[in-house]
């Protein structure tokens, strides 16, 4: 079986032993990288041949060959430069992998470091939907990762009992941990329950337990059963904000997937809504319920409610099934939806069963630096309300 990429190419030996010819240490200026990958022992793919200019002005082929005994590759693979960064012009667009890698390199690179702007004011959001399994907890806590490792501080609600915000962002749920169930029923203030994330800095959590699960059965004879948490995260913002510590830019309610008092609590407690959508069609059915729903709190409990953001997850860019919800949804909702979306990503599915958010699991796979994206356009969405640049905002803050 043979590999070609343009002049060399690399022959894979029978089972029995052999030899294999593939291309040798190449010696590359750093501007011109060539782009290879090498996904195991066995099989190196090269995806494309570089070249630097020659110095009659021209391009010169780059090609080196030699025979090696297949168990050195392991060596051999350790030698194939890896790309850093390449100029659009440069890729060759008959290698889908390739572009790929080049893409996040540069989605990367234009991200790497880069402080977002602060709002003027607190923004409280929750991120809702009544169907399961759409990425609610998910975007939460990528979406709160990803900020504060921009330089903006945030805080995590988690109000499902489920608890698997608290467990993504690495924080104690169990039974006996003070939670928002002491919150909303027993009035704990809620600045006894924040703990602080362990692996990233200004990222902070009330967690969630087991108990919250008979919360909405209690919180029924309870006064003001819908504005608990409201009054809660009002009372803390205010008095931190009496005190020297900077403010939060950011509080992200994480909800259950459902409608019921926990829900509405977040509701009123907000003065945006998040909803994540994943790209099939039973999560269009239940959309026209929550928005009724939205506008039911908005015109009773909270007149500043409004669906600000929607974000498109479980992207499969292969089937036509994703890009038609896609359109439906921008269609829609042009001004809400953001134009970044979240692939399928199993980088993301696994982040949790390590305690951390895929921002700290894997930040250079595709899957965080969409959540990284996604939180710049959600971080930048206040420039547009104050008709400001970016670079207004950094000379405010510097």
């Amino acid at each position: 079986m043979a590999y070609e990429a343009g002049t060399p190419t690399a022959t894979r030996p029978e089972p029995a032993g052999g030899t294999i010819t593939v291309p040798g240490p190449l010696s590359i200026p750093e501007s011109r990288v060539s782009v290879a990958t090498a996904t195991d022992e066995g099989d190196v793919a090269v995806m494309r041949q570089g070249s630097v200019p020659s110095s009659g002005g021209g391009a010169t082929a780059l090609q080196s060959t030699w025979d090696t005994p297949v168990q050195d590759l392991p060596q051999i693979i350790s030698d194939v430069p890896r790309i850093e960064s390449q100029p659009l012009a440069d890729l060759d667009d008959s290698t889908p992998l390739a572009l790929e890698v080049a893409e996040d390199t540069r989605r990367r690179l234009a991200l790497a470091g880069r402080r977002f702007p602060r709002p003027p004011q607190t923004r409280v959001l929750t991120v809702a939907n009544q169907k399961g399994g759409v990425g609610k907890t998910t975007t939460t806590v990528n979406l709160a990762a990803a900020l504060a490792q921009s330089g903006l501080r945030v805080l995590v609600i988690d109000i499902d009992p489920q608890g698997n915000a608290s467990t993504a962002l690495g924080i104690a749920h169990h039974a006996e941990v003070p939670s928002v169930y002491d919150v909303l029923v027993e009035e704990t203030p809620l600045q006894d329950v924040i703990q602080p994330c362990p692996d990233l800095d200004n990222l902070w959590c009330a967690p969630a337990t087991i108990d919250l699960a008979g919360a909405e059965i209690e919180l029924v004879s309870l006064v003001a059963r819908e504005s608990r948490l409201q009054r809660s995260v009002n009372t803390y913002l205010n008095d931190r904000a009496a005190t020297p510590e900077p403010r939060l830019d950011y509080v992200l309610v994480d909800c259950p997937p459902s409608l019921g008092l926990l829900t509405v609590n977040a509701f009123v407690a907000a003065r945006e809504v998040l909803i994540p959508i994943q790209c099939e069609y039973y999560a269009l059915e239940g959309l026209s319920q929550l928005l009724r729903n939205v506008e039911l709190i908005k015109g009773h409990l909270n007149p500043e409610l409004r669906v600000s953001t929607i974000l498109l997850t479980m992207y499969d860019g292969r089937t036509r099934l994703s890009a038609q919800v896609a359109d439906e949804v921008r269609a829609h909702f042009p001004a809400e939806v953001l134009k970044t979306t979240v692939p399928r990503s199993v980088r993301i599915s696994e982040a949790p069963s390590h305690g951390q958010t895929v921002m700290t699991y894997d930040p250079v796979s595709s899957g965080a630096l969409s959540y990284l994206e996604a939180a710049r356009e959600l971080a930048e969405q206040v420039l547009a309300a104050d008709d400001l640049s970016p670079e207004d905002v950094r000379e405010e803050q510097g």
